[in-house]
């Protein structure tokens, strides 16, 4: 777990990686993406039994533990909104540095939840 030293105002603890885990910060900081949890997490089951191999279910995990980080954490969540809305502007530059802060938000993101 982190602590709101790490990173300043944080909405929910970094929750664990089980599935029950990540719906319940989900259900706190995204509600609306829950349908969405649901859907990828029974797909990714459903690779997991096809392929016999539990890589998808890590994916899934790993995935929604990434997201739900940038959810939690206002700073990382505003990073994001803003990357994303700037990506596709006409400004060939701007659009290029809404493409490396977005990937440098997925990047800490990432890192937080692998620590």
């Amino acid at each position: 777990m982190s602590t709101q030293a790490d990173h300043g105002h944080e909405l929910v603890p970094r929750p664990e990686q089980t599935p029950d885990a990540l719906r319940a910060a989900l259900a706190v900081v995204a509600p609306g993406r829950l349908p969405e949890m649901q859907q990828t997490k029974e797909e990714a089951f459903a690779k997991a039994l096809e392929w016999q191999s539990l890589s998808p279910v890590r994916s899934w995990a790993l995935a929604w533990a990434r997201d739900i980080e940038i959810a939690r954490r206002p700073d990382l969540a505003a990073r994001h909104s803003r990357a994303k809305n700037t990506l596709e502007h006409e400004d060939a530059d701007v659009a290029r540095d809404a493409l490396r802060e977005l990937s440098a938000v997925l990047d800490e993101a990432m890192k937080a939840v692998h620590a």
